[in-house]
């Protein structure tokens, strides 16, 4: 079968397509079909190296984690899927990829596909949905009144959080640039700054939490803009020594990984706020949940541009500008 991979870690991680024998069936595994594969920015990160020592893959690997699809074969301990049906779901961290003609995915990991989205749509969804979901429900546990500041609105992550919070009962505060305004406000968006024009910890304040979304100084001006007992969860660092302990990384690593984030544990215990990092994690019962959401039209998919299967390096090119508003997804078939 084709899929886009990459041989080595680094500067040079040769990322092109490759024949590779179709993947093998464990008990509790689905094969599926992949008919559209969204990307996101841990695909470009997981190439550099960033990430290997707490993310295994045997080299050569196949990139990508979300997935939509149609089940073709099921593991013998499988009861809850059968063939033939539309299932989406991310499988990062599981040791393989999804932009491929086929991709193995846990059961634990797959829901059936919202009945109301095509194959595109469902395939934009699992990491940014997981993500928002694990971080605004599980990690800060929002509820109906609170602040939360989500920067990068209108990036792939920034548009469904913006939606989920606003379906929780938060207010949102978001940066964006000029043209982008209008997007965020029609998302949901209470408080919208033009980080072309202002800085944002100059104009908010009073904020139960904030999500993590852009590297830099970001993830420490934002602490400024919290109240006392306030929670930051971010998803681009630095990564901190709960989750070492998570990954169940060696004393080295976790040794690294403190002295990582000790400047931003230092201005948040200054601050009184709870500083942590989050790896999502693939989950089918949440995205399940998060399918009804979509079904009832309470969130929508918002995507930005559709490759085609053979443009999945242009793909991801593309998506490592950081101009994208939504999602980028390549489309099999």
């Amino acid at each position: 079968m084709k899929a886009l991979t990459f041989k080595r870690y680094g500067k040079s991680p040769e990322i092109g397509f490759a024949d590779v024998p179709r993947p093998a069936l464990r008990a509790d595994e689905l094969l599926v079909q992949v008919h559209a594969a969204g990307v996101n920015p841990i695909d470009n990160m997981i190439p550099t190296g960033l990430f290997k020592a707490v993310v295994k893959f045997q080299l050569p690997a196949t990139l990508g984690s979300d997935l939509a699809g149609v089940v073709t074969e099921v593991g013998s301990r499988v009861t809850r899927f059968k063939p033939g049906d539309a299932v989406f779901a991310n499988i990062f961290d599981q040791g393989t990829g999804s932009i491929a003609d086929f991709a193995v995915v846990p059961e634990s990991a797959a829901a059936l596909k919202p009945a109301n989205l095509d194959f595109v749509q469902a395939a934009s969804i699992p990491m940014v949905g997981l993500t928002s979901w694990q971080a605004l429900k599980e990690r800060v546990g929002l509820r109906a009144g609170q602040k939360v500041f989500i920067p990068a609105g209108s990036g792939g992550i920034g548009t469904f959080a913006i939606q989920l919070a606003k379906w929780l009962g938060a207010k949102v505060g978001t940066t964006t640039s000029t043209g982008n305004v209008e997007l965020v406000r029609g998302l949901g968006a209470d408080e919208v700054v033009d980080y072309k024009k202002q800085e944002f910890e100059t104009v908010l304040r009073g904020y139960d939490a904030v999500l993590g979304t852009v590297r830099g100084d970001s993830i420490e001006k934002s602490i400024g803009i919290l109240k006392a007992r306030g929670k930051i969860v971010s998803l681009v660092g630095p990564l901190d020594v709960a989750f070492a302990r998570a990954r169940r990384a060696n004393l080295i690593l976790t040794v690294v990984f403190a002295l990582m984030s000790r400047k931003i544990m230092r201005l948040a215990k200054k601050q009184g706020v709870d500083y942590s990092f989050l790896f999502a994690r693939p989950d089918g019962d949440q995205l399940a949940q998060i399918g009804k959401l979509l079904e009832t039209q309470r969130i929508r998919p918002v995507i930005d541009r559709v490759f085609p299967f053979e443009q999945a390096k242009e793909a991801l090119e593309y998506l490592a500008l950081g101009r994208a508003k939504g999602k980028v997804v390549v489309q099999m078939r």
